[in-house]
């Protein structure tokens, strides 16, 4: 190729190297410890294109999915399944889900899976995503690779009372 036809070519490159730059960043995250299961390759491999309105972005860390811009859900896959809790437990089509609402006031959710391992844990803006889109959207991947240890969601009504100890 004659230089000046190289050069151009470089020119032409260039130009258009910004413009791909600025159609979608990567969003950093941190993997989970239990990141290399199988399964989490499985739901990874699988996740939905978009959620809640919200178009998937690329990520850097293994088995985490993001969507939207500004990205308002973030997934990692990998968790320890987390031990029985006080936090409120809802069951969306035959997932079982911990809510932790404590920054309810800012519009923010986080979704952890509850008797599944390894867990799969979702951070949502409620402001753009709604948590039944979540769950419809990652639930039959859940259901079908993220194994049942067992747990289930109760009521606190549900519980057994301790027994009260003797004198």
């Amino acid at each position: 190729m004659p230089r000046s036809s190289r050069s151009l070519a470089l020119l032409a490159l260039l130009a258009l190297v910004p413009g791909l730059a600025a159609c979608s960043t990567t969003v950093a995250m941190e993997p989970a410890k239990l990141a290399n299961d199988p399964a989490c390759a499985s739901v990874i491999s699988r996740l939905p294109s978009s959620i809640s309105g919200q178009e998937r972005r690329w990520t850097d860390a293994q088995a985490t999915g993001a969507w939207g811009n500004p990205a308002s859900i973030l997934m990692t896959c990998g968790l320890e399944p987390p031990a029985p809790s006080t936090l409120p437990c809802r069951s969306f089509d035959g997932v079982d889900w911990l809510v932790d609402e404590s920054q309810a006031a800012d519009n923010r959710y986080t979704l952890t899976t509850f008797g599944r391992s390894p867990a799969l844990q979702v951070y949502l803006d409620f402001d753009t995503a709604s948590s039944g889109d979540v769950a419809q959207a990652l639930g039959p991947l859940i259901r079908e690779y993220l194994q049942p240890t067992g747990s289930v969601c109760t009521a606190a009504s549900d519980a057994t009372p301790a027994p009260t100890p003797a004198p």
